[in-house]
This record gives C-alpha cells, sequence and structure tokens, in this order.
C-alpha cells in the first residue's frame, strides 16, 4: 500500500518540450559564409605577401643574373688597363682610372629589360632587372620588377635616371629602400658597364607630386647637370598613401672589359 499523503494531492501538468527547429536561419549562414570569406581572404593575403612574394623576388634574381652574366660572356672588348699607381710617385695611393664620359644608351622598347640594379645595403643576393616602363607588364613581371619612368634620362646621362618598384608583393624589390644610408653605393650594370651612384638623401611625398622625376628633381624648369638616379616606391608598407624617393649621384662609371668595380666584383662572380 502507499502512503496516504497528508493533504489533497496536487496534480502537475507537464509542458510537451518544443521539438528542435532543423531549419537553418538566413543570419546564421551569413555569419558562417563571413567567417569562411575572411578566411579565405587572410590566407590569400598571406599568400600574395609572403609566399608568393619571395617565389617572384627569387624569379626576378635569376632572371636579373641571367642578363647581367650574358652581357658578361658577349663582351668582346679588350680589358681596359687599369694602373694601380701613379708611375711618377709609385708609393701613392691607388690612382682611379678615367673612362670618359659615361656611354649613355637608347631608350629601349616598352617592358624590355636593359639594365640590373645592385644595391649592397639590400643583401649580397640582392640584383633585379630594369625594363622599359611603369606598368603591370614590368612591375608585376616575374622576370622584371624595376621599371623606369618613360621620358627621365637613361643610365649615367646627365639628369634624372628614375625607376620605380613594388615595396611589398610583386617581388617586393624596394622593400629595404627606407635603410639606405648616405654613401652606399646603387650599381647599374648595362650591356655598356657599370655605373656607381652614390646615396645621399630621401624625402616622402604624395603620389601626385611627380615633380620628383624632373630632370632636376623638384625644380622642372631647372637646367640639369648632376647624374642622378632616384628610386620610387609606396609608402608605408602595405599602403598607396604617400611615395618614398630615395635620391643618388654618379660618381664613376666603367666599361664592361674593365670588370666589375671593386665592392661589385664579388656579388657578380657570385651570381656566375
Amino acid at each position: 500500500m502507499c502512503p496516504q499523503a497528508d493533504g489533497p494531492v496536487e496534480i502537475v501538468t507537464k509542458r510537451p518540450r518544443r521539438a528542435k527547429s532543423g531549419r537553418v536561419t538566413a543570419v546564421g549562414v551569413a555569419g558562417e559564409l563571413l567567417i569562411t570569406a575572411s578566411a579565405l581572404v587572410l590566407l590569400f593575403l598571406g599568400w600574395q605577401l609572403w609566399w608568393n612574394d619571395m617565389i617572384m623576388a627569387n624569379s626576378q634574381s635569376d632572371a636579373a643574373s641571367e642578363i647581367s652574366q650574358d652581357w658578361i660572356d658577349q663582351d668582346t672588348a679588350t680589358p681596359e688597363p687599369v694602373p694601380t699607381v701613379d708611375p711618377a710617385e709609385p708609393s701613392t695611393t691607388p690612382v682611379p682610372v678615367d673612362f670618359g664620359a659615361p656611354i649613355v644608351a637608347a631608350v629601349p622598347a616598352n617592358a624590355k629589360a636593359f639594365a640590373v640594379l645592385y644595391v649592397p645595403r639590400f643583401g649580397a643576393e640582392y640584383h633585379r632587372s630594369i625594363a622599359e616602363g611603369t606598368g603591370h607588364d614590368v612591375l608585376n613581371s616575374n622576370r622584371l620588377g624595376i621599371g623606369h619612368y618613360a621620358g627621365t634620362q637613361m643610365p649615367g646621362e646627365v639628369g634624372n635616371f628614375a625607376v620605380a618598384a613594388h615595396r611589398s608583393a610583386f617581388g617586393g624589390a624596394m622593400h629595404l629602400i627606407n635603410e639606405l644610408q648616405l654613401g652606399d653605393a646603387i650599381y647599374v650594370q648595362t650591356a655598356d658597364g657599370y655605373y656607381t651612384y652614390r646615396y645621399r638623401d630621401t624625402e616622402y611625398v604624395a603620389p601626385s607630386q611627380v615633380q620628383v622625376l624632373a630632370s632636376v628633381p623638384n625644380k622642372p624648369e631647372g637646367t640639369a647637370v648632376d647624374r642622378i638616379i632616384t628610386l620610387t616606391s609606396c609608402n608605408p608598407l602595405l599602403s598607396t598613401a604617400e611615395r618614398i624617393i630615395a635620391y643618388g649621384v654618379l660618381e664613376s662609371w666603367q666599361p664592361l672589359s674593365a670588370g666589375a668595380p671593386a665592392e661589385l666584383a664579388p656579388i657578380i662572380a657570385a651570381q656566375g
């Protein structure tokens, strides 16, 4: 027998549980899609800014090595005698050789490589081809990477030899432009020889300030007397908000037959 309750028994009625809906709301779907899309964007940026950048940088360096070595191999000129001391005073320091005015080549066709840039400050393995033009066919190329501004001067010419390259992505040929220090060498090799520029200074300008490309930078009406190189890229990293501009002045030039400048010689030898 069951025990008798002290009072009336309360009957409790349980509410039936609601069945779980199998439907997925539109908000939930949209949220999942946004999360997936964000992850894909981050993966793409990582690939574009790191992995693909590294692959393109290596490809551009290999192409620059090939064209540099081809010029050296094809050079049939008789090696220039290089005096090491003043004959009148044998005990003096080495005498620099004067090879005369630099050879100035004709402007090439668009997207054609005509020079190789070496900047020891960027590392001993750094070298990139310079081609005519600054379009995507040059700056985004896996064999070029640095473009020569049409209308500016050629290497060794009086005026402004101005070039451009990406700071990041597509090989990032000017990634370390902000690390240049006063007096750093900037070498340009062509089929004619080696042009040695020395870094002087840097400035930051708005993208619209194209006066930096003038024969006398920032003085379009001026008359050029110096032989200048101007390196340009975007600034800061991963942004196109402004431009970073680095200037150098020609110090010397020598033909291929004379060999590479002393600092550049081991770099050239290693790439071959």
